[in-house]
């Protein structure tokens, strides 16, 4: 190697061709979790790569599931994913779907069981499944990805496939691969990232009736009071009166509203009120900084809690989640780009893969707190928008599919990133049989497919 100018002149190198796929999964999140089981089940041969040590991405930060339900509480996320979510269920490691007041519907699932359950079913698929594996880059010819770099412990290497499906979160493939791609809204602003963590030894039931039977007292965001008085596992969003006082005492709090979700077993509260600005999900700099930034609030938050909080009073650290939860970051421009009104509109469309309930919610990049709004029913995803200007062979899943910085504060949610991600696999499986690009794919076969596998769609 030679230094030129601060600049690092490396030698050509050839990289090895490890393996070949029909369909190359990159990212195993919710999304591609479900891509990587759709193409499988549809007979290709899959490949899975992930670069953390465990599959389920946010999946396993302590999370719940929002948005299996519409707001006409019927069940719209099924298929795979509610085959996954009935193993789960199986495992006492997920509750039930639950209607929620303000989030549409809240689904609670032990992260840790995600874990091993995911793995389990992918194995029993015939994926294959490769961890601790960064994606360096994107095989690209004429217009056309061919497959990926991969940078792994000791190796790196190369893996050819008939079609690509990125579901890493970030559009990292589609960026590398020459997509264009968009980020933030009008200014550039991302919605801000969020570290969880868990209490336990929780009073969750002192928590819920002392909001329910004094709701004067304590402040919650659309929630009614008597949904406490029903519900042992609940989210709570508000107590903004109690951070008030604690802030008057000098207590650090980086956010405005109290977000507290019991966790599967007794005892249990993940905590959702880490809040970190102006971090881009993409870029590792601002990844450190965030998750830096995020780790020193959460003493502030538990000191908040368990002085101010009903049910706190003796309740101890546990843990944090594996990694920051980023809410937005690159968006891919698909060949349609949902909008803003095609939300609220509840719109149809005729190339419909998926479908949402979930509302536009915007944690705003500007200050401490959110803005919400719903549509009173659902809405479609359209095929199109998981398929790339530019590229051929790459389909996109999960939350940066081609839509705008307001649509995807809808679509954003795990269930309805599972849900695509399962179109998107089946799509690419295909593609990858007929000798087709994804832009050619006749969405209503593809539309057929889903719903023999048992998908809904309108």
């Amino acid at each position: 190697m030679q230094i030129q100018n601060n600049i690092i002149i490396e030698p050509a190198r050839e990289t090895p061709v490890s393996k070949q796929t029909g369909v190359l999964v990159v990212g195993g999140g919710p999304a591609g979790i479900m891509a990587a089981l759709a193409a499988a089940e549809s007979g290709r041969r899959v490949l899975l790569v992930e670069s953390r040590a465990h599959l389920g991405g946010n999946l396993t930060t302590g999370l719940p599931l929002l948005g299996f339900l519409s707001q006409k509480k019927e069940l719209i996320i099924k298929g795979i994913p509610q085959k996954f979510m009935e193993r789960l269920k199986a495992r006492g490691a997920a509750g039930d779907h639950q209607p929620c007041p303000l989030h549409v519907s809240l689904t609670i699932v032990d992260p840790e069981i995600i874990k091993t359950e995911a793995m389990n079913m992918l194995l029993e698929a015939g994926v294959e499944i490769l961890l601790h594996t960064m994606f360096a880059g994107a095989i690209v010819e004429d217009g056309k990805i061919k497959g990926g770099i991969f940078q792994g412990k000791g190796r790196r290497e190369a893996v050819l496939a008939a079609q690509v499906v990125d579901c890493t979160g970030d559009g990292d493939v589609a960026f590398q691969a020459g997509a264009p791609c968009e980020k933030g809204d009008a200014g550039g602003g991302m919605q801000p990232p969020t570290l969880m963590f868990r209490l336990d030894n929780v009073d969750t039931d002192k928590l819920r009736q002392s909001i329910a039977g004094r709701p004067d007292a304590y402040q919650m965001d659309f929630i009614p009071p008597d949904y406490f008085g029903r519900n042992s596992r609940f989210i709570t969003v508000g107590l903004r009166n109690l951070i008030e006082k604690a802030r008057a005492d000098g207590v650090e709090i980086p956010t405005d509203r109290t977000i507290i979700i019991t966790g599967i077993r007794k005892g249990e509260a993940w905590i959702n009120m880490t809040r970190v600005k102006e971090i881009d999900g993409s870029d590792s700099h601002s990844f450190t900084a965030g998750e830096i930034t995020a780790r020193r609030q959460i003493d502030g938050i538990v000191k908040y809690l368990t002085g101010y909080v009903p049910g706190f009073e003796n309740a101890w650290f546990s843990m944090t989640a594996p990694f920051l939860g980023i809410r937005e970051s690159r968006r891919v421009t698909g060949r349609y780009m949902l909008n803003r009104d095609d939300i609220l509109g509840c719109r149809r469309f005729d190339d419909a893969v998926a479908v949402g309930s979930y509302p536009i919610d915007i944690h705003r990049p500007g200050d401490n707190d959110c803005t919400l709004e719903w549509c009173g029913d659902c809405y479609d995803i359209p095929y199109r928008s998981l398929v790339p200007l530019k590229i051929e062979n790459l389909l996109v899943a999960g939350r940066c599919i081609g839509v705008t910085h307001e649509a995807m504060a809808a679509t954003r949610v795990m269930p309805t990133c599972m849900a695509i991600g399962e179109a998107a696999g089946r799509a690419a499986a295909m593609c990858a049989a007929a000798g087709i690009t994804p832009s050619a794919l006749d969405a209503q076969k593809l539309r057929e497919a889903l719903r023999a596998s048992g998908a809904w769609l309108r």
